[in-house]
């Protein structure tokens, strides 16, 4: 977009978008709107212009759930996570075991990318270190997490193929799983020496001015960059 459209679209001088750009900061209502229109945070754009209060205030309204595990979250609100999506499903995992063995979840993915919700499924790469070193941490005994992760990419392989729906092996070392559906967020925690099943999970929902969706969405967008496609 370029300052003259910007000027447009919010009914303000050329000369004052191009202010903006030169490092002034805009009115709060501009700023929003400005966000809004380029399809970023505020905050982005302009780290120092929102009060620290204001960011934890707005952070801590997009926590919708907080459960102490993730077998504790209802498998209804599983379902409904990912029948709601209308825009994206982004999952990132290291193996992601109980989504694959839900056939009513693989299911819903293939309906979704039909229906034209585009899916990104980032799973670890089973020979990579960190699976390794998260087989040593859990003291699970050597391949145990590596043959989770191929039993994983077998129960999904009749998404394979699939228009709208794309695979990527990565081999961060992961500290969060992300299921992600649109706007909300249900992100698995993890914890050292503990099976992701039996870690904390947090359900959000991204409001204006909040950071805490924005930073699991980065986080997700960092790995899915530097991931292989699946052969």
């Amino acid at each position: 977009m370029t300052p003259a459209q910007l000027a447009e679209q919010l009914a303000v001088d050329l000369k004052t978008t191009e202010r903006w750009i030169g490092g002034r900061v805009p009115y709060r209502k501009h700023r929003f709107t400005v966000a809004t229109l380029l399809g970023v945070e505020e905050s982005y754009l302009w780290p120092d212009a929102l009060p620290r209060d204001q960011i934890t205030a707005a952070s801590q309204s997009e926590i919708i759930s907080v459960y102490p595990h993730r077998w504790a979250v209802p498998r209804d609100v599983w379902a409904q996570h990912f029948a709601n999506a209308r825009e994206a499903i982004d999952m990132l995992t290291m193996a992601g075991l109980f989504i694959a063995e839900d056939s009513g979840t693989v299911q819903l993915f293939r309906q979704k990318a039909e229906s034209g919700v585009p899916i990104r499924l980032l799973i670890s790469d089973p020979e990579s270190p960190a699976v390794a070193l998260r087989e040593k941490e859990e003291d699970t005994g050597p391949g145990v997490v590596a043959f989770r992760i191929r039993n994983v990419l077998a129960l999904l392989r009749p998404l394979v193929g699939v228009e709208g729906i794309e695979f990527r092996l990565h081999d961060a070392c992961l500290y969060t799983s992300i299921f992600r559906s649109d706007d909300d967020l249900i992100v698995n925690a993890h914890v050292y020496g503990v099976a992701g099943s039996n870690a904390p999970a947090l359900h959000l929902r991204k409001v204006p001015g909040g950071d805490m969706v924005t930073l699991y969405r980065e986080s997700f967008e960092t790995i899915w960059a530097t991931a292989k496609p699946l052969e």
